[in-house]
């Protein structure tokens, strides 16, 4: 009987074949790689024993408290927004400025001298957005990379994360992890006719733009800076979430240069190394499907998706994107 080659049915415990599409036994969680039906064709007991499967329990505990851990983010004087104009679904995509004011009327800068805020902010200016341009990366910006990770993993909130990973098997060392993290959000893949021309973290954090619209751009940061350069319109919000402290969610529609945004989801007032924990998290524990956590006693959930083209490793996959799903 033909199996398709994108599903687990007939197939759980088969050994891995560079050749297969995706796999179905044990190992493909920990490459990031299993098919999407694997869970409900296998129902695995676990990663590799049954005490090491991430459960939908676990990622409430951990999220809660990754959100308990983020020493770093704005407090309620730090920021002020503007959100004005709340947009309906179908008025998402007409590209209609419906908010005469900027979204951010303050942000207390004094954030971004600290050590993991400035050194996100010198990789913001280290991309080309349009995709089909190879990126060049100099020896200085891999050295900014390796800070940016070195002052993140500094903090309560990545080591938590990392101890949660190394319990559940996914990573034996530190070393390992950050080796992994540089792998999956800076190694560069093609979204073009085969140009190095993009990133896991050039999309999701820097902004991409593809066929004359934004793709990814989902931070706050990013964003502040950008519209107070006078580079970035924001047109209205769809979404506006129920915390009534940092970090706040907030589903937005904006301009970038003239190109337009339909839904860009971010997090407000989060530190760097709390959006990159809790994408991360989603991104190895359920890659590909709504990752359901709980910050602050509210229920919120993040996409990500894996880059199918090309991998790295054995055959481990990079982030195609990340984001906050706004309702």
């Amino acid at each position: 009987l033909y199996t398709a080659p994108d599903s687990c049915y007939g197939r759980c415990e088969e050994p891995y074949n560079k050749e297969d599409e995706c796999h179905c036994n044990p190992e493909c969680e920990r490459y990031l790689s299993c098919c999407e039906d694997y869970y409900r064709h296998c129902q695995p007991e676990g990663f590799s024993r049954s005490r090491d499967a991430i459960t939908d329990q676990d990622l409430l505990r951990v999220s809660e408290q990754l959100y308990g851990a983020d020493h770093n983010k704005a407090r309620a004087t730090d920021i002020a927004i503007n959100p004005q104009y709340q947009a309906a679904s179908e008025e998402t995509d007409d590209q209609e400025d419906r908010s005469p004011q900027p979204l951010y009327r303050y942000v207390n800068e004094e954030l971004f001298s600290k050590p993991t805020y400035s050194s996100f902010i010198k990789l913001l200016d280290n991309y080309q957005r349009a995709t089909g341009r190879e990126e060049e990366v100099t020896a200085e910006e891999l050295r900014e990379q390796d800070n940016f990770l070195k002052e993140v993993m500094k903090t309560e909130l990545m080591k938590s994360l990392f101890a949660f990973l190394h319990s559940k098997n996914r990573y034996g060392s530190e070393q390992e992890f950050v080796a992994d993290l540089k792998e999956m959000w800076f190694g560069l893949y093609s979204r073009g006719d085969g140009e190095q021309d993009s990133s896991g973290f050039e999309h999701v954090f820097s902004g991409e733009v593809k066929k004359g619209k934004v793709s990814g751009f989902h931070n706050w940061i990013r964003f502040y800076l950008l519209e107070k350069q006078g580079m970035v319109n924001y047109f209205s919000h769809n979404f506006n979430g129920p915390w009534d402290t940092y970090p706040d969610v907030l589903g937005l529609q904006f301009s970038w240069d003239g190109f337009y945004k339909e839904v860009g989801s971010a997090f407000i007032g989060c530190s760097p190394e709390f959006e990159l924990g809790l994408y991360t998290l989603c991104f190895i524990a359920r890659p590909g499907r709504e990752c359901h956590l709980s910050l602050g006693g509210h229920s919120l959930s993040i996409q990500t998706y894996a880059w199918t083209k090309t991998t790295y490793g054995n055959g481990k996959k990079y982030i195609a994107t990340a984001y906050v799903v706004s309702p």
